[in-house]
């Protein structure tokens, strides 16, 4: 009977005020379910409801102090050390892992920033070598004899791109042979000291990707030189 209205009988037993009105109706006369008592008196009681609200408040406060119990042994394990040594040993080191996690809460790293800044240094530092490369040095008559004396001394006589003898000029033994109509096509010096077929550098140049001309050997920006038989 938590809240609803009851009624006690004369002959003690109680109900539902609701329940045993249905139950007159239905029956059609006045009686006691339990007893069949007939011409019974009765009383508006509220036992239930007073035995309900004791019950709730029971169960309020054992929860109540059920909850200021586990607070307190929580507090008491986090302060006091116990006394068996392996309880001891794991109680420091969640002690030590607590600070660890304080101090690293503490610093304020900021990931989104910090990539941000490498990011532009990265774009700044790219826009610098990009001006360096735009300015080409032009290289001297002096200078270009040096790198083609310095091609000649690798003693490549073959375009690296076709694999087919390059010039007279960079390819001596050949012109006592006979074979000269096989050096039709005209050789290219770059800077980087490389020699190549000049139709066959043209042909790289236009299927490379990228801004940039590269050689196909060494892949550094370079500056070219058509040679003379």
């Amino acid at each position: 009977f938590p809240f609803e209205k009851q009624v006690l009988l004369s002959c003690s037993h109680v109900f539902h005020k609701a329940c045993l009105k249905a139950f007159e109706k239905f029956t059609g006369k006045k009686s006691c379910p339990m007893c069949r008592k007939e011409q019974y008196q009765t009383r508006v009681i509220h036992d239930g409801a007073r035995l309900f609200k004791i019950k709730c408040a029971i169960r309020i406060q054992a929860s109540w102090r059920g909850y200021m119990v586990r607070k307190w042994y929580e507090n008491l394990r986090k302060t006091v050390p116990p006394k068996d040594s392996k309880l001891r040993k794991q109680f420091f080191e969640k002690k030590v892992q607590q600070i660890s996690n304080r101090l690293l809460s503490s610093y304020d790293v900021n990931l989104d920033e910090f990539f941000s800044e490498i990011d532009s240094s990265i774009a700044a530092s790219r826009d610098v070598f990009q001006q360096l490369e735009g300015k080409e040095i032009l290289i001297s008559e002096t200078d270009w004899e040096k790198i083609q004396m310095q091609a000649f001394r690798q003693e490549i006589f073959d375009c690296p791109i076709c694999i087919m003898p390059l010039s007279p000029t960079v390819h001596p033994a050949c012109l006592f042979s006979g074979n000269s109509n096989q050096f039709s096509r005209q050789t290219v010096l770059l800077s980087c000291s490389h020699l190549f077929h000049h139709t066959c550098l043209q042909a790289f140049e236009e299927f490379s990707l990228g801004e940039r001309q590269i050689c196909p050997l060494c892949r550094s920006c370079y500056q070219k030189k058509i040679l003379k038989c």
